[in-house]
């Protein structure tokens, strides 16, 4: 078995591998470079149609639950809007380009792994990307237009005046969804710690009152944190503890009980 990973990597040196790195971040920065170029044209698109929507009343969240809200954002510095521009197409490249990234990062680490340990993070990497994009489309479609009805609707005083600011809006969007998008990544890394051995769903399980806190916690970390809004932040957030037990493996005996059932 160890034949089949030294055959791959035997004749490579420290310099060999310190090159394949070199060579995988060029063609990372090319693929965002080229990806923030043909982004960075359709400016229409990516603010009037994705950005700016959750600002608006026909946001499809505020529809489904009859919330009312209307943001009107202002710019008091003269480099804004440009800078905003570059920031959110930078972003979009970004998640688009997530999923060559994560191959660019596989295929760094490859050369060292067995075939069966291949066949596996293959899969892990995959799975990685399909669950920034759920926890990207989450943090997007519903915990952002929860974040911005609460706080347009929010005042210490009605002699005070809520006036937000462009880019304290979009600093807002780039955290919720990034925040999002990495949260989601936890069954990954349970699944990669599980493959290891140094996690088994027994574990999980027994720690799932620990895991009702965290939700719970993070809930009200990134919603504005009445009982409504961490609702429905929890929900997502329970659904990842769900899938970090499938992803799980169980310990030897419990899989053995398992097998003779």
């Amino acid at each position: 078995m160890a034949e089949e990973r030294l055959d791959e990597s035997k004749d490579m040196s420290f310099w060999d591998h310190l090159e394949a790195l070199r060579q995988g971040l060029f063609r990372v920065v090319i693929a965002l470079v080229a990806a923030f170029v043909v982004l960075f044209f359709f400016k229409d698109f990516l603010f009037d149609k994705l950005i700016l929507a959750p600002t608006r009343p026909d946001f499809f969240f505020y529809r489904c639950f009859g919330m009312e809200t209307g943001l009107q954002l202002v710019n008091i510095e003269l480099s804004t809007q440009f800078m905003v521009h570059m920031r959110v197409t930078f972003m979009c490249a970004f998640i688009v380009c997530c999923p060559y990234i994560l191959f660019e990062l596989w295929r760094f680490i490859a050369p060292a792994l067995y075939q069966h340990e291949k066949r596996a993070t293959r899969r892990a990497f995959l799975f990685a990307s399909f669950l920034f994009y759920l926890g990207i489309a989450i943090g997007y479609s519903i915990i952002l237009p929860l974040m911005v009805n609460f706080f347009d609707g929010y005042k210490v005083s009605e002699s005070v005046a809520n006036t937000i600011s462009l880019n304290s809006y979009i600093s807002t969007v780039n955290s919720t969804v990034l925040l999002f998008g990495i949260v989601f990544e936890i069954p990954t890394l349970v699944a990669v710690l599980s493959q290891i051995g140094l996690l088994s769903r027994q574990t999980l399980l027994g720690g799932w009152k620990w895991a009702v806190l965290v939700i719970a916690v993070l809930a009200a970390v990134i919603t504005p944190a009445d009982p409504f809004s961490m609702l429905i932040a929890a929900i997502p957030l329970s659904l990842l503890y769900g899938i970090s037990l499938l992803v799980c493996k169980p310990e030897r005996k419990e899989a053995e009980g398992e097998d003779d059932g």
